[in-house]
């Protein structure tokens, strides 16, 4: 009977098994364990495979290789250690907040409170290769704001015990200019976040990253290094203020920058834009074509094209020799000719003038190019941001009020490119703060009736003063959001239905009790402790969602409580997962949950009286559901 496995992957293994597969003479062994006075031991639990880099980059090279080369890279003081720590697995869990969810049984939108290194390693099975887009709008890094102060100091095995019981990392600290890391702090801070964020993108997926002039080559050059140089997309100036500021020293800042990157850019595109009503103004139809409103468009470009280069006669009885001195006529004379019997061609309303083509509106593209730059009369400024989140969150001390929140229309036109209605894109914002990308996917659902959810992590900062509904950003998010939801769901109660609901997890400490002990340091007393391996506080949901991460299984599948027989359990989507922790399991409740053929069931290991009894629930199964994968904790 197989045990699952109770904390994230350890990616650092798995990238070890990867380069096996390829190069098996790289890969070795080494000791991990040390006695009390620093001598290695030869238990064979200390060993653990590891990589030859020497022979792995003869592997790689078609010369010998004799030492370091030069190469373009990215260096940092600190980027090996961030390198660990994305690898690195962690023993937590994600425990669902019911009571402080809104549709917690139906919505597909999740809110997960918590350091988002942990929350992106917790979801690296569940949603991986699923996100659609990414939008981040991480610490500008201007020695005012706060970064998360990672713990590099660890191996793996000590991260992966201590990270278990206490909450490794994630405490948010000043970073000021007059730090000696200054920039290497921040970049080692993003690095294994971006890394982690990679995986969870689709193939057709794209991640958008707000910054100022602080970072933005840094950051550009990182993830360069992450998503790879050729799938850079854009480098878009977004103009943030709608007046100058004459309090600046030396130039008014009027712009912040967004940075998009591509999982691949070969499988990513762009949704146009809708035309604007300037823009379709534009098309008239003095002529009263029948094929409907169009623009002219000038016959003649500065490209040199030999073949365009011949006298027209204008209906009027004007002889045109040729082309404007230094510019050629963009078609051919047999295609023009064929354009203007077919009354494509334009001579002015006088029949005299040099000709121009038509372009009929229904027959240009469905939308507008976007372009690289985005002015704020289209997507909103800051001041926008701050009115938007004082109309839907009840401050009552002003200094809670962020000053870096984003406009919602900013946000929206992100959407707008990078997700489409229909497909049930997923949409995830890992520096989530107010909660602007959850309310602008809301917006967005409700404007084109799309099925997009939202994934927003938010560390749990206090502010600067409680209020007297919430005391943390991330409570302020979720504020925010059950107002925004109300309007949505009162305006649309007659017309439609938008998904405005949301599942609140935060991360924890795994479920599973701490039951290592030295053998000095065990006594009855300790045993009878530790024979139920299940912390005390932990409920059946608790546990479920922990084998929802532990399965890769998604975050935001439906769940029905049902009973097997006498026992208590839970229907995950409908058959993809049956769920029991009840502490004693007889053969009808495992018949029972055999007789819905899940693809998948669980059981406390714990819940049988003997390995009699276990071996039998395993018969059960090969007797009545074959297929189901049978695992316990």
């Amino acid at each position: 009977m197989e045990k699952l496995r109770m904390h994230s992957p350890d990616l650092t293994q798995a990238n070890i098994d990867s380069i096996a597969a390829l190069f098996p003479t790289v890969v070795t062994e080494t000791r991990t364990c040390t006695d009390i006075s620093g001598a290695h031991t030869h238990s064979r639990d200390c060993y653990v495979k590891a990589v030859d880099f020497d022979l792995l980059r003869q592997e790689l090279s078609d010369r010998v290789v004799d030492g370091p080369q030069e190469r373009y890279q990215l260096d940092w003081p600190g980027k090996r250690e961030a390198l660990f720590v994305a690898n690195a697995p962690i023993a937590k869990t994600l425990r669902p907040a019911r009571e402080e969810s809104v549709d917690f049984d139906t919505t597909k939108n999740v809110f997960i409170e918590g350091d988002n290194l942990d929350v992106l390693k917790l979801l690296q099975e569940s949603y991986l290769g699923k996100v659609k887009l990414i939008y981040i709008d991480p610490p500008y890094n201007t020695g005012n704001d706060f970064i998360y102060d990672d713990d590099f100091a660890e191996s793996t095995n000590e991260y992966l015990e201590r990270s278990g019981q206490v909450a490794a990392g994630g405490r948010l600290v000043a970073n000021p200019e007059a730090n000696g890391r200054f920039h290497s702090d921040w970049l080692s801070m993003m690095y294994p976040r971006l890394k982690l964020a990679r995986d969870l993108l689709a193939e057709n997926g794209a991640i958008f990253m707000s910054i100022d002039d602080n970072e933005v080559d840094s950051l550009k050059a990182l993830a360069s290094e992450v998503f790879g140089a050729t799938n850079f997309v854009a480098q878009i100036i977004w103009q943030k203020v709608y007046a100058p500021k004459n309090s600046a020293q030396w130039f008014s800042e009027d712009h912040d920058y967004i940075v998009v990157f591509a999982r691949n850019k070969a499988a990513f595109s762009l949704n146009r834009l809708p035309r604007t009503a300037e823009m379709e103004a534009r098309y008239k139809n003095p002529d009263n074509d029948p094929r409907g409103p169009w623009k002219a468009a000038d016959m003649s470009a500065r490209n040199r094209y030999d073949a365009g280069v011949y006298a027209v006669t204008t209906p009027s009885g004007r002889l045109i020799p040729g082309p404007p001195t230094g510019r050629y006529w963009v078609i051919d004379e047999a295609r023009f000719r064929a354009l203007d019997a077919d009354r494509r061609i334009w001579w002015g309303t006088d029949g005299s003038n040099a000709p121009a083509v038509k372009k009929f509106l229904s027959e240009v593209a469905a939308g507008r190019t976007p372009q690289t730059l985005w002015p704020y009369d289209e997507v909103g400024h800051t001041q926008d941001a701050k009115k938007t989140l004082l109309k839907y969150v009840p401050f009552q001390h002003t200094e809670n009020v962020l000053n870096s929140v984003k406009p919602v229309q900013l946000l929206q036109r992100v959407l707008q490119l990078a997700t489409r209605p229909d497909t049930h894109d997923i949409v995830l914002d890992f520096f989530g703060g107010s909660a602007t990308t959850a309310h602008a996917v809301l917006e967005q659902n409700r404007t084109d009736g799309g099925n997009r959810s939202f994934i927003s992590v938010t560390f749990n900062e206090p502010l600067p003063k409680p209020e007297p509904t919430f005391g943390t950003i991330f409570e302020m998010g979720t504020e925010r959001i059950r107002n925004v939801a109300a309007e949505i769901t009162a305006e649309l109660a007659t017309s439609g239905a938008v998904d405005t609901g949301f599942r609140v997890l935060r991360v924890d400490s795994t479920n599973i009790a701490d039951t290592l002990h030295t053998a000095d340091g065990t006594d009855q007393l300790t045993l009878d402790l530790t024979a139920d391996s299940i912390k005390a506080d932990r409920s059946g949901e608790d546990l479920l969602f922990e084998v929802l991460l532990t399965w890769g299984l998604a975050m935001d599948l439906p769940i029905e409580p049902i009973m097997l027989g006498s026992a208590r359990a839970f229907d995950v989507d409908s058959g993809t997962l049956v769920a029991c922790f009840a502490s004693a399991v007889e053969d009808s409740v495992v018949r029972a949950a055999a007789e819905r053929k899940p693809l998948r069931v669980v059981f406390l290991d714990s819940s049988f009286s003997d390995d009699a009894s276990r071996i039998n629930a395993e018969q059960i199964f090969r007797e009545v559901s074959p297929d189901t994968e049978f695992k316990v904790i």
